[in-house]
């Protein structure tokens, strides 16, 4: 009988590690590009249905939720003039807060774009680290419980304020700076902060809010990451250049560029948006030699685009959802969505789902037609993109944080 308990005791614990829920780290997820391997997702809600959780969050800010270690991590900033910029953690299984605790202060009126937020960045989780990152008013390093263990800062000008998450890729934290004055990646070391390489960009500088994407091309690991007027691959562990691609017309990047079938999927930004499909396994300016195929209508200007299989799906900002051969650029289907999106769509269960500003969400089977599946709506404004963990969907609006479950 001892024995048979042993067994079924061992059975459960391999069982409960074995479907245990994947974390959703950094914005877009596990592989940085909207995907969740969960199966048990909702696909139906509202205010009054499948709402596990729904807490209140303090101050503004578009950062979106991350899930690891049974926490929900935010950025928000709180005040008017002096603003506190703060790192926020609730409890997964019941909504309480857990941290919020200060990581910097930003004195004096800061203009930013109407659409922007002190923090706009997604915080990033990586074992018993959490990264939060305000753009040019400073990155941190904090324990699980709240505790800053380093503190850095990469000053430069902006004009609609913060935007493009950070990534960790091996030892190093990475993201890009794009400003007026000056243009670069850094990569610090994540155990202390310390800049242990920093490419600057190719004049001329404008803004670009776009967050990088670490990609393997063979045996090459490359960190790919849009600026204005032009993006480029870079070394991870010297920051060398490796290839670049230009756009003459192109900045306020923020869609975070994808991968998949050799092709990088990047997106120009203003003044009229495109999105380029670049094979990265070149060398020097490849603008003229490696650009497979372009999009030129209905490119979003602020979400990120989603590959699924053999198809690349792509919202844009007011709402024209689009569906592309991702090899060719062959068009299946357009079809306009209700609503604006600032959001960057994701795919789980099976599903896209697109979230929009206004508080809807839109679920389609993905394919070579477009099947609506559902259509979703919470109360406020909802500019953060969505997480998938512990077989829920977390939604930050401008006033909470959501958990829904099936």
């Amino acid at each position: 009988m001892i024995r048979h308990s042993w067994a079924c005791a061992l059975f459960l614990a391999f069982l409960a590690v074995s479907v245990r829920a994947d974390d959703w780290p950094q914005f877009r997820g596990p592989t940085g590009q909207g995907h969740s391997a969960e199966r048990d997702v909702p696909l139906e809600w509202s205010e009054t249905r499948n709402v596990m959780w729904k807490t209140p969050v303090p101050g503004a800010g578009w950062s979106s939720p991350v899930v690891s270690g049974g926490r929900v991590w935010l950025t928000t900033a709180t005040g008017a003039r002096d603003v506190s910029l703060r790192a926020l953690a609730f409890d997964v299984e019941s909504g309480r807060a857990l941290v919020d605790v200060e990581v910097s202060r930003l004195r004096g009126t800061a203009i930013i774009n109407p659409k922007n937020s002190h923090a706009s960045p997604t915080p990033v989780v990586d074992g018993d680290r959490v990264f939060v990152h305000f753009g040019a008013n400073g990155t941190a390093a904090l324990t699980p419980t709240g505790d800053v263990v380093w503190k850095a800062r990469f000053p430069y000008e902006s004009q609609h304020g913060n935007g493009g998450s950070p990534i960790v890729h091996g030892d190093l934290l990475i993201f890009s700076a794009d400003g007026s004055d000056d243009a670069f990646v850094v990569a610090v070391d994540k155990r202390t902060g310390k800049v242990r390489w920093k490419t600057g960009r190719r004049q001329p500088f404008d803004q670009a809010y776009s967050t990088p994407l670490a990609i393997r091309v063979g045996d090459r690991e490359q960190i790919v990451s849009a600026g204005a007027h032009r993006a480029a691959a870079y070394d991870p562990q010297s920051g060398k250049e490796l290839w670049r691609v230009g756009y003459r017309d192109g900045f306020s990047n923020v869609p975070r560029p994808v991968y998949g079938h050799g092709l990088v999927y990047i997106t120009t930004g203003f003044q009229e948006p495109s999105l380029l499909a670049v094979h990265a396994d070149g060398s020097g300016d490849v603008t003229n030699t490696h650009v497979a195929w372009t999009l030129q209508r209905s490119a979003p200007l602020t979400p990120s685009p989603v590959l699924v299989g053999d198809e690349l799906y792509v919202v844009n900002d007011v709402g024209i959802a689009t569906c592309l051969n991702a090899k060719t650029g062959d068009l299946y289907w357009r079809q306009r969505l209700n609503g604006n999106f600032s959001a960057s769509p994701i795919y789980a269960a099976g599903r896209i789902y697109f979230l929009s500003e206004e508080g809807v969400a839109t679920v389609i089977e993905p394919g070579k037609t477009f099947t609506r599946l559902a259509v979703n709506e919470l109360d406020g404004a909802t500019l953060a993109s969505m997480a998938v963990s512990n077989g829920s969907i977390f939604i930050r609006s401008d006033r909470n944080l959501y958990r829904i479950v099936s």
